[in-house]
C-alpha cells in the first residue's frame, strides 16, 4: 500500500489525521526550540566559566570557589528545564524516562520503607469479577529523616544487704571523654567532622543546635574539640613517626592565619604537610597525610619537622627543603648510617609558570613548552599503577629522550630572552631545578609532580576560608592534629565520624599505647571488614 492509499476518504477522518499531523509537527518544533534554547544557555554558561578560569585576574575564580560557581550554573539550567517541562508535557515525560534510565541504584544497606498504592477498586470493569495481581511497577526514591537527637540515660542501681546493712554494691561509672559533661563520644565525633571535614565553624554548629532547642555555647563545643584533640594526639604522633620512617614523602606548606591578641590582628602561621602515597606504583605502605603547625615558614621549621627523615623528598623548589637536603647530605658524608635526602621536584609547578605566560600574551615558546610537558604527562598516564621497575624502564625508553631534547631547547630559548622577563623566569625555573625534575627517570617510585600533597591541603584552605583564622597557636595545633586524622580516613574510604566515635571510646576506656597502631584508619578498616565478613 502506497502513502496515497493510506489517506482516508472520509472527510472527518482526513480532518482528524491532518490535525494529528499538525500537533505532531508543533510538538517537534517546540522540542527543537527547547533544545536550541538549552544549547544557547549552556554556551553562555561555558563562556562564563572560561572567563572565570582563564580571564583577567580580577575576573578569575579561585579554584576552590569554582565548584560553588558550577553549582549556581547547574541550578540555573535545572530551573529553566523545569519551567520548560511544565509547559510541554511530552518533554516532561521524555525527561522522566531519561532520569529513570540514568539515575543509578541506591545502596543496599539503606532501610527500605515500602508504600503500596492500590487502585480505587479491584473489581473487573468488564465482568465485575475479582481481579488478581499480575505484576507491579516498582520505583525507589531517596528520602531523609531530619537528624534525631536523643538523650542516653545511664542508670547504675545500688544494692545493699538487708542482713548487715553496711555492704553496698554498684557498677562503676563508664569512662567518658568529657567527664561530667553532656556529650557522648559519638556526638563529639560529629562535631569534629562537621568542623574539619564539612568546614562548619563551631558558632554555626551552635546555631544549628539552637534550632533544635539545644542550648550549647560555642565555647562549650570548643572545649570538646580541645579535649578530643588531646586524646587523639598520641595517635597523630604515631602517624607522623610512621611517615617520617618512609623511604619517600611528599612535603608542602600552606599559610594558616592565627589571631594575635597582643596586636589585635592576625599573624601568619603555617601548616607543614607530609604525605605518603605509594599507590601509583603499587607500594605496600598505606597512604597517609600529617599536618604540623609552626609559627613560621623559615628553614628552622622545615629542619625540625624533617630532622629524622632520610629518603626521597618530593616538593617544590622552596629553599628550606634544599637546606634540609644539604644538612642530611653533610651528615651522610660525615659517615652517618642513615643516608641523605634526595629532592625530587615538581613538573606541575614548572608547567604553571609557562601556562601563566601563555594566557597573558602571544607566546609561541611558552605554548611549545606546554606541548612538551604534556607529552611527559601522557606517558605518565599510561604507566600509572604499574610496578616501579616497569615505570622506570618506560621512562628511560620514552621520557628520557624527550627531556634530553628539552634541555638544550630551553637553553637556546633563554639565550634569546632577558632572564628577568616573565618568559625568561619561566625558562630559568626548570633549568635551575633540572636535577630534581629529572630524578623520576631513575626511580619508578617517584611521581612526576607533587600534586598529591597539594590536593591533600585543599580541605585546609576551605576550612581557612570558613573559619578565617585560628584563635590561638594551640588551636592551630589542634586543627593540624584533627585534620591529619580525618584526611587520612578519607584516603582509605573510612567514614571519619564512625572512626572517631569508636577510637575515642576505646582511648578513654584505657586502650594501651603499645596497641595504638591497631587504631590507625587502615588497621581499623581491616578490622571492620573482617567483622562484616564474619557476620555475613
Amino acid at each position: 500500500m502506497t502513502d496515497l492509499d493510506a489517506i482516508p476518504d472520509d472527510p472527518s477522518a482526513l480532518r482528524a489525521a491532518l490535525l494529528a499531523m499538525r500537533a505532531e509537527l508543533a510538538a517537534e518544533r517546540a522540542l527543537r526550540r527547547g533544545l536550541e534554547d538549552r544549547n544557547e544557555r549552556l554556551q553562555h554558561f561555558i563562556r562564563q566559566l572560561q572567563r572565570m578560569q582563564f580571564g583577567r585576574r580580577s575576573e578569575a575564580l579561585d579554584p576552590d570557589q569554582l565548584n560553588l560557581a558550577l553549582e549556581d550554573l547547574e541550578q540555573a539550567v535545572a530551573e529553566a528545564d523545569a519551567e520548560a517541562e511544565k509547559a510541554d508535557p511530552p518533554r516532561r515525560e521524555a525527561r522522566a524516562r531519561e532520569r529513570r534510565q540514568n539515575r543509578g541504584t541506591l545502596p543496599g544497606h539503606l532501610p527500605r520503607i515500602e508504600v503500596v498504592i492500590e487502585p480505587p477498586t479491584t473489581i473487573c470493569p468488564c465482568c465485575s469479577g475479582a481481579m488478581h495481581i499480575i505484576g507491579e511497577d516498582r520505583s525507589e526514591r531517596l528520602d531523609v529523616i531530619p537528624m534525631r537527637w536523643q538523650v542516653i540515660v545511664t542508670r547504675r542501681p545500688k544494692y545493699g544487704c538487708r542482713a548487715c546493712g553496711s555492704a553496698v554494691v554498684q557498677a562503676p561509672a563508664p569512662p567518658r571523654l568529657i567527664e561530667g559533661g553532656l556529650p557522648t563520644e559519638r556526638l563529639v565525633a560529629h562535631v569534629l567532622v562537621a568542623k574539619y571535614a564539612d568546614h562548619a565553624p563551631l558558632y554555626r554548629q551552635a546555631q544549628m543546635l539552637a534550632r533544635q532547642g539545644i542550648a550549647l555555647d560555642r565555647s562549650t563545643l570548643a572545649s570538646w574539640v580541645g579535649t578530643a584533640a588531646a586524646e587523639l594526639k598520641p595517635l597523630w604522633r604515631l602517624l607522623r613517626d610512621d611517615l617520617l620512617g618512609s623511604a619517600k614523602l611528599f612535603v608542602d606548606e600552606t599559610p594558616a592565619p592565627v589571631l594575635d591578641p597582643g596586636r589585635g590582628r592576625t599573624k601568619t602561621g603555617w601548616f607543614w604537610a607530609i604525605a605518603r602515597d605509594d599507590r601509583p606504583w603499587g607500594g605496600a605502605d598505606p597512604p597517609a597525610v600529617v599536618f604540623t603547625y609552626a609559627p613560621g615558614r623559615g628553614h628552622a621549621h622545615a629542619a625540625t619537622l624533617l630532622k629524622d627523615f632520610r629518603g626521597i623528598l618530593q616538593t617544590d623548589a622552596y629553599a628550606a627543603y634544599k637546606a634540609v637536603a644539604g644538612a642530611a647530605g653533610d651528615e651522610a658524608a660525615a659517615g652517618s648510617a642513615d643516608g641523605g635526602v634526595l629532592l625530587a621536584h615538581c613538573w606541575a609547578h614548572c608547567r604553571r609558570r609557562f601556562y601563566e605566560v601563555a594566557q597573558k600574551r602571544p607566546a609561541p615558546i611558552a605554548h611549545e613548552a606546554l606541548r612538551r610537558i604534556a607529552a611527559l604527562y601522557e606517558i605518565e598516564a599510561e604507566i600509572r599503577g604499574r610496578p616501579a621497575c616497569e615505570r622506570r624502564a618506560v621512562r628511560q625508553a620514552r621520557t628520557k629522550p624527550l627531556l634530553d631534547a628539552m634541555r638544550p631547547w630551553l637553553e637556546q630559548c633563554r639565550a634569546q630572552l632577558s632572564k628577568k622577563s616573565p618568559l625568561g623566569e619561566a625558562i630559568g625555573y626548570p633549568l635551575n631545578q633540572w636535577e630534581g625534575l629529572t630524578l623520576f627517570l631513575d626511580d619508578g617510585r617517584i611521581e612526576i609532580d607533587s600534586n598529591v600533597i597539594e590536593r591533600s591541603m585543599r580541605p585546609i584552605a576551605l576550612n581557612r576560608k570558613n573559619a578565617l583564622f585560628a584563635g590561638h597557636d594551640l588551636g592551630a595545633e589542634n586543627w593540624a592534629v584533627l585534620a591529619s586524622l580525618i584526611e587520612t580516613c578519607k584516603w582509605h574510604a573510612v567514614n571519619p565520624e564512625a572512626w572517631l566515635a569508636d577510637v575515642l571510646a576505646r582511648l578513654v576506656s584505657g586502650w594501651p599505647n603499645r596497641r595504638l597502631a591497631e587504631l590507625t584508619p587502615w588497621a581499623w578498616k581491616a578490622e571492620q571488614d573482617a567483622l562484616h565478613r564474619a557476620a555475613a
